[in-house]
């Protein structure tokens, strides 16, 4: 499921501070990145199922591995984990109300956080 239009799409900011602003919401890049991509990602865990809202993005400045990267930010998106083949993304996946709310809720303060930061 894309969450589109959420105004984090497209915006650019640097490696580190997104690094922290993401941690703060309870994102996670750990060992998802190569040299020009990033992947943060949060858990969600309901009943037996296990869910993950994503945010990706790529250098268009630097690379990932230095100390410097500026990184352009994708359509977030939400995904159902399935044991042992991964994740899936596509529009016939169920994803409950409730955990899309929650996930919209989370990608506006990320989105106001952004702001903060890039002013």
């Amino acid at each position: 499921m894309r969450f589109e239009n959420t105004g984090i799409e497209n915006q650019t900011v640097e490696l580190s501070l997104l690094d922290d602003l993401l941690e703060k919401h309870g994102f996670v890049r750990a060992g998802q990145w190569d040299y020009e991509r990033v992947t943060y990602d949060r858990k969600f865990q309901i009943k037996n199922d296990v869910y993950y809202l994503r945010i990706q993005g790529y250098a268009v400045e630097g690379d990932v591995d230095s100390r410097y990267a500026l990184i352009k930010l994708l359509t977030p998106i939400l995904g159902k984990h399935y044991y042992p083949h991964g994740v899936e993304y596509g529009e016939d996946e169920h994803f409950p109300s409730s955990l899309v709310n929650q996930c919209q809720t989370i990608l506006t303060k990320v989105k106001e956080d952004l702001n903060n930061i890039q002013q």
